[in-house]
């Protein structure tokens, strides 16, 4: 009685401290991962969200629907500055918060139906992945896509356990959300509900074979129709922007098509965030993803062919279809490849949320508790290091220089004029939204619809001689060898371009170069 009533007691220790330290964990991670978020740097992802943010959801939605995503997160942006205006600091905890989110769920749902453990790892890497500590301010929709795909994930796994109206109406609102969020969470939303579709299908069918009175049609088959049209009705608005959108992004001159040193990045990527900003040496960042990952392959492998156990192998369904999801949707693309390229390595963090789980609920009913705890430092070690990293690129005195250096001399009349190279003129533009902004589309990218997104009033040209009227102050806004000051001088010449100042900036933050000439026009 005495050593039961001890055993007792320490299982009951033990949940305690597993309790607490799960809890310890999302308090520090979330810190953790705001540490490097309060800075006002953009670069031009960023700097398109920033604009489109203080449109009207009208003017959101027919702009939207000339960019490359779908409007929801520009809608929950458009929600916060209508309460605190264009603020860059709110902007870059809105994109925390799904993050800090996520890993509560970790505590709330994973923890409930997996188990301690695997939330535990779930609520850890969700904070202290350098991918995610990498991302966790960025102002783009990555973070509320993963959150969206996780939930959605979350209640297609309790219907398959449990299937109720609740867990259904959950599934639906998750599911529609996620497609309106990014088309990666909405390729993983249609993979996810064919799923369930199969799965019902086939399990009415074996049901029927046990039993003739079994129905065809069952509950969980008419649940699914109701959410199946309730979803393509609430994203049919949306449904005639899609195949526009999908035209534009694989006709974008930055998107090439799969190759292995793209699967290398999207690899290193799902670890580390590397990029194009390198946050931790290329090769650490492979090592890192390769131990990592080799050692979640060992966990499966225990898990699957050395247990032997008929009931808890059953519960392996999660670990194969989080990750299994995450293939198919790759596989997904990859078939959408073989016409146009849409492969790319950011737009996988709209899944990293399954990729996660696949390494926690692995690692902890497979792994061993020494070396599971060996991988969960390295990432923190691995993660410190990129944070560090950050922290310097983003507060570094440097990113502010180019903005001072305007606003010193800058006048409400000035025009601001930028053209397609120059990715920090677009950024340059959004400090200074109430200024007259001018984009030479030179190349003529026919992305006039889309660019409305940034200032007020964007005044777009294809040909400069729609200037030859304008008389007053010109920021020129270049990235490299003041090729559009120069283009501009050559066409008017010194008599009618006098040059008031000029200098050029490099910052750290996504290492941008401005080169920024300060003209007057007569």
């Amino acid at each position: 009685m005495l050593y039961l009533s001890n055993h007792n007691h320490k299982m009951k220790s033990t949940k305690i401290n597993l309790k607490y330290i799960h809890i310890g964990i999302i308090i520090l991670g979330i810190i953790f991962i705001s540490l490097s978020i309060f800075h006002t740097s953009l670069w031009f992802d960023e700097s398109y969200s920033v604009g489109i943010a203080s449109k009207s959801f009208i003017d959101i939605y027919l702009i939207g629907s000339n960019d490359v995503h779908p409007i929801l997160y520009y809608y929950i942006l458009h929600i916060f500055y209508l309460i605190f205006g264009t603020n860059l600091y709110v902007y870059r905890l809105l994109s925390m918060i799904p993050l800090a989110i996520l890993s509560i769920i970790g505590y709330t749902h994973i923890r409930k139906d997996f188990g301690e453990k695997v939330g535990l790892l779930f609520s850890l890497f969700t904070l202290f992945l350098p991918l995610n500590c990498v991302y966790s301010g960025e102002i783009r929709m990555y973070t509320w896509a993963m959150l969206l795909v996780s939930l959605m994930a979350i209640y297609a796994y309790r219907i398959y356990i449990k299937s109720s109206y609740k867990n259904w109406a959950l599934f639906a609102i998750f599911s529609v959300s996620s497609a309106y969020i990014h088309y990666y969470s909405l390729a993983t939303a249609f993979i996810i509900n064919l799923i369930l579709f199969i799965y019902f299908i086939k399990k009415a069918i074996n049901d029927r074979k046990k039993d003739s009175k079994s129905k065809i049609y069952t509950t969980e088959l008419k649940c699914f129709t109701v959410s199946a049209i309730s979803q393509i009705l609430i994203y049919s608005p949306w449904l005639i922007c899609v195949w526009q959108q999908v035209l534009g992004l694989s006709n974008g001159f930055w998107i090439s098509g799969p190759t292995l040193k793209l699967f290398l990045e999207i690899f290193i990527f799902q670890f580390t965030g590397n990029l194009d900003v390198k946050y931790i040496n290329q090769n650490i960042a492979i090592l890192y993803g390769i131990i990592t990952l080799a050692y979640t392959i060992y966990c499966i492998i225990k898990m699957h062919f050395k247990d032997k156990e008929i009931e808890k192998r059953k519960t392996n369904n999660a670990g194969v279809w989080a990750i299994g999801v995450y293939f198919l949707v790759m596989l997904f693309i990859l078939i959408i490849c073989i016409k146009k390229p849409l492969l790319y390595p950011r737009y996988f963090l709209t899944l990293t949320g399954l990729f996660i789980f696949f390494l926690s609920f692995y690692m902890a009913n497979g792994g061993k508790k020494l070396l599971t705890v060996i991988i969960s430092v390295i990432t923190i070690i691995v993660s410190t290091t990129v944070n560090y990293k950050m922290i310097k690129i983003n507060y570094a005195k440097s990113n502010n220089e180019p903005i001072e250096y305007v606003k010193e001399d800058l006048k409400q009349d000035d025009m601001i004029i930028f053209e397609n190279e120059s990715g920090s003129g677009f950024v340059l533009s959004m400090h200074f939204e109430d200024i007259q902004n001018c984009f030479y589309d030179a190349e003529n990218w026919n992305v006039e619809p889309a660019y409305k997104a940034f200032g007020k009033d964007l005044l777009y040209i294809n040909n400069l001689d729609e200037l030859n009227d304008y008389k007053g102050r010109i920021w020129v806004v270049d990235s490299d060898n003041y090729a559009l000051y120069n283009k501009l001088l050559d066409k008017y010449g010194e008599n009618d371009i006098t040059l008031l100042k000029q200098n050029q900036f490099n910052t750290e933050y996504h290492t941008y170069r401005y080169q920024i000439s300060l003209i007057n026009k007569k």
